[in-house]
């Protein structure tokens, strides 16, 4: 097979290159101190100054300044993620909560309005029900984003954000990110888009018109349930006024170390990515069938009311690796059978290398009135399918149901 020349794939360039290529490549450079082929971990507070710093400007992020600024490994990780989520640049924070806020804190102002999905992360929702409206006067409308006519009516002229997720946390419903780009651009405001439910390659907003994607990296990017981290990846200029406002200015951003981390792990994102997804269709099939499950929230089923939309909005690639389910049976029911689970472990968090199963009853969380009719009566089971064997989850399931006294 000849290649042209203009056709040759290079390890530092993108657009030459596919998916697993460039999360194995992407970002990293050659320490040309020890002559490591792979950015070193970099834990300075500082770095070294030009001969006359006199006239410098101390808010730089352009070099190695002072690391609240940026770091050596901050700046490689944001490469490579402004390359695969298809954007122009990334700013790197401390947590996801970090670059959400660090968003609504750069973008808003007092006497703005927002239109929240109103099913979102508790961290969004507290933000947006409690602290921005009572603290600086920014008033935000809940709205259900699977009606669009309903978004249109939410919309004023003071509107400056729509903010969703491709897959809501935790009843999975489905954004529709062209249609909602559509609506938020014709009104002269940005949506926004948590993506952490449906990282790249399963998906990039942006190419549907979002104009920022945030990610917890804490999750699926990092992979391991050991590091924490946040992004927001969009066009350069707006990336520039974020990470000037919330990371130089008010310290949200991360430290070397867990910028080291996260570039490390994602490295095998595509690679894990495919393990999740197909393992999260069968474990899912395998609930949906079984007459002890009372119900189970998951794009991938025929039965999930946007299966349509995600099938066409995901391009086939999967339905991400995140569910909600629940016995039939009360909130004493799901703690038995969680108990009885023996690869599956009670924690939270999602996206990790281990799955992952946290008990919610029906009205812990801010905004939960939203929720469909059965996590109102039963609470969830939030569960996010890791890495492990399929068959040993699947009867990991299995045993604990069988091992679970169902109580009405």
């Amino acid at each position: 097979m000849e290649i042209e020349d203009e056709h040759r794939p290079d390890k530092h360039d993108p657009a030459s290159v596919g998916d697993s290529t460039w999360a194995v490549h992407g970002g990293n450079r050659v320490d040309e101190g020890s002559g490591a082929i792979r950015t070193p971990l970099v834990m300075a507070n500082s770095y070294r100054l030009p001969e006359d710093p006199a006239a410098m400007n101390w808010s730089a992020t352009d070099r190695p300044l002072y690391t609240r600024n940026g770091n050596a490994n901050q700046a490689g990780l944001e490469r490579k993620l402004a390359a695969m989520e298809g954007g122009e640049a990334a700013a790197v924070f401390a947590t996801g909560v970090a670059a959400l806020h660090g968003v609504f804190f750069t973008l808003l102002k007092s006497g703005d309005h927002v239109v929240v999905s109103d099913v979102t992360y508790e961290a969004v929702w507290r933000l947006f029900a409690q602290l921005l409206p009572d603290r600086y006067g920014i008033e935000a409308t809940f709205v259900d984003v699977a009606d669009l006519d309903a978004v249109r009516a939410a919309i004023r002229p003071n509107t400056r954000i729509v903010h969703v997720e491709t897959i809501a946390n935790p009843t999975t419903k489905v954004a529709g990110i062209r249609e909602l780009a559509q609506i938020a651009h014709a009104a002269g405001a940005r949506l926004t888009v948590d993506a952490t439910f449906t990282p790249p390659p399963l998906y990039r907003a942006l190419t549907d018109g979002a104009d920022l994607v945030v990610h917890s990296l804490t999750k699926y990017i990092n992979g391991h349930g050991d590091a924490m981290g946040g992004a927001v990846i969009g066009d350069a200029e707006t990336i520039g006024r974020i990470r000037h406002d919330a990371i130089v200015d008010v310290g949200g951003v991360i430290s070397p170390f867990n910028a080291w981390m996260i570039m490390r792990g994602s490295v095998t994102l595509p690679l894990r990515l495919k393990q999740h997804l197909a393992s999260a269709e069968r474990v899912a099939g395998f609930l949906a069938g079984d007459p002890r499950i009372a119900f189970v929230a998951y794009p991938g089923l025929p039965s999930h009311p946007q299966h349509d939309l995600a099938r066409e909005q995901f391009g086939g690639r999967g339905f991400g690796g995140m569910m909600a389910f629940a016995l039939a049976g009360d909130s004493a029911t799901q703690n038995r059978f969680v108990g009885q689970l023996r690869v599956i472990t009670s924690a939270v968090s999602l996206g990790h290398d281990e799955s992952l199963v946290v008990h919610v009853g029906p009205d812990a969380r801010g905004g939960s009135e939203h929720y469909p009719e059965p996590f109102l009566r039963y609470g969830h089971l939030r569960l996010s399918v890791g890495l492990e064997d399929p068959e040993d989850l699947l009867h990991d399931l299995l045993s604990a149901l069988d091992r679970t006294e169902i109580t009405p």
